[in-house]
């Protein structure tokens, strides 16, 4: 199994051959998930006491299983937030994957992470946080979310002493963050919103009434349901003014930093004290990678850091930087690399270039709705998310017409809820999703 023989280099290149077409694929196909007895029926569990020829394993794969698998990078996958990663990260992440790159401290990966270390940076200065500030590449905005408000709340408890914590979010934060509060022991404090926004001013009454000591924030850059920010700038005052960990999350909009078009929407970012973006989502990475943002690294690492008899070896010099100390886990994969591998090869200019395409396509998108009698806004887009309704649907209309959509491979689009309200919803992210794309899914609603 760990020899590379003929049969491994036969497969090798059987491997090859299919990432080489994959890569290819123009466009990529949506392909489409099937019912499990029909799974079952066409690829009975091969895993046995005896091994198989791995050609016929693979082909297994090819033939039924990935077919089975929507394709989130296609152009007319515009659903949920979907991902468009480079072919050069993609490649990369075939590196560090072939490799077994890993990346949990500086004394096992110093290289990894100094590379993963410089992208870090290159957002950070993005968002305006001080020189000081640091972290580490996690699976996605989840795991970075339950490990920033770990450091939110024990910070607060080393500053204002034990006791059970509240955290102020909005009806628009993202549902990772109601888990991990759960997770965490800490009481949602739910700001009332009149346009969907967390703003500074209701969130500095709704603190200073709180029946129980508040000691976070949680601001949204880009709701994922409508792509809203946050008044980041007036939740930064009050969250001064209260001595609030603020925390943003920007796993979805936060690429958005890199668009000059919208960058004022931001502004308030700097005043963060952690801050995550997903790469998978908007930047273009591969699946998956979330950039978790410290503006005091140390806090962090009183938090995260594991302590045993073979760890105590990695903190032998407090100068180096191990990723293994700024969010849960231990393990990790270098997920940072193949960003960084894109980012270096095509520059900030291009990526640039690509968010302001998605950008571009869901104004365009909105000035259509805005001229087509039967179809409203519901809200006006702020970044590349689009929410629209059909006039006299119901929720049995947006589900037979996403279903058709998906059956004829013209495209994925599922409804969403907003204000009870079901309705259809645009997330463009894919800088090669055209007007001609988007026309032919509108006109399945005449």
């Amino acid at each position: 199994m760990h020899n590379f023989d003929d049969a491994a280099a036969d497969l090798a290149r059987l491997i090859l051959r299919y990432t080489h077409e994959r890569l290819a694929l123009d466009p990529v196909p949506l392909d489409q998930s099937v019912s499990r007895d029909e799974l079952e029926a066409r690829a009975p569990n091969p895993i046995g006491f005896d091994g198989n020829a791995a050609e016929s394993i693979f082909h297994l794969f090819e033939e039924v299983l990935a077919p089975a698998i929507l394709s989130v990078d296609s152009t007319r996958f515009l659903s949920f937030i979907p991902a468009a990663p480079t072919k050069a990260s993609l490649l990369f992440d075939m590196v560090v994957s072939c490799a077994s790159l890993q990346g949990i401290s500086w004394k096992e990966a110093s290289g990894a992470i100094h590379a993963e270390n410089q992208v870090l940076r290159f957002l950070a200065d993005a968002a305006g946080l001080p020189d000081s500030a640091g972290g580490v590449f996690v699976s996605g905005g989840s795991a970075a979310n339950l490990s920033a408000l770990a450091v939110a709340r024990d910070t607060a408890k080393r500053a204002r002493g034990d006791g059970r914590y509240m955290v102020a979010v909005s009806e628009q934060t993202h549902s990772s963050v109601a888990n991990a509060m759960r997770l965490l022991e800490l009481d949602p404090l739910v700001v009332p919103t009149t346009d969907h926004r967390l703003h500074g001013e209701p969130l500095d009454q709704a603190v200073a009434a709180a029946a129980q000591p508040v000691c976070a924030v949680v601001a949204t850059a880009g709701s994922t349901n409508a792509g809203l920010v946050d008044d980041l700038a007036g939740v930064a005052r009050a969250a001064r003014s209260h001595n609030l960990w603020m925390h943003v999350d920007g796993a979805y909009g936060g690429a958005g930093l890199l668009a000059p078009s919208v960058r004022a929407r931001f502004d308030g970012i700097e005043a963060a004290d952690s801050f995550v973006v997903d790469p998978h989502k908007w930047l273009f990475a591969p699946f998956d990678c979330a950039a978790l943002l410290y503006r005091d690294p140390r806090l962090a690492r009183a938090v995260h850091t594991q302590h045993a008899g073979y760890l105590d070896v990695l903190h032998d010099d407090p100068e180096e930087w191990n990723p293994s100390d700024y969010a849960y886990h231990l393990t990790r994969r270098a997920r940072g690399l193949p960003l960084w591998f894109s980012l270096a090869v095509h520059g900030r200019d291009a990526y640039s270039a690509a968010i302001e395409a998605a950008l571009a396509i869901a104004r365009r998108t909105a000035e259509h709705i805005r001229s087509v009698p039967h179809l409203e806004l519901v809200v006006e887009p702020e970044l590349s998310v689009v929410v629209f309704r059909r006039l006299g649907w119901t929720n049995d209309d947006y589900v037979a017409w996403s279903e058709a959509l998906l059956r004829d491979q013209v495209g994925f689009v599922v409804p969403t809820k907003w204000n009870g309200e079901t309705v259809a919803r645009f997330a463009f992210l894919h800088p090669n999703t055209t007007d001609d794309i988007v026309e032919e899914i509108l006109e399945r609603m005449r």
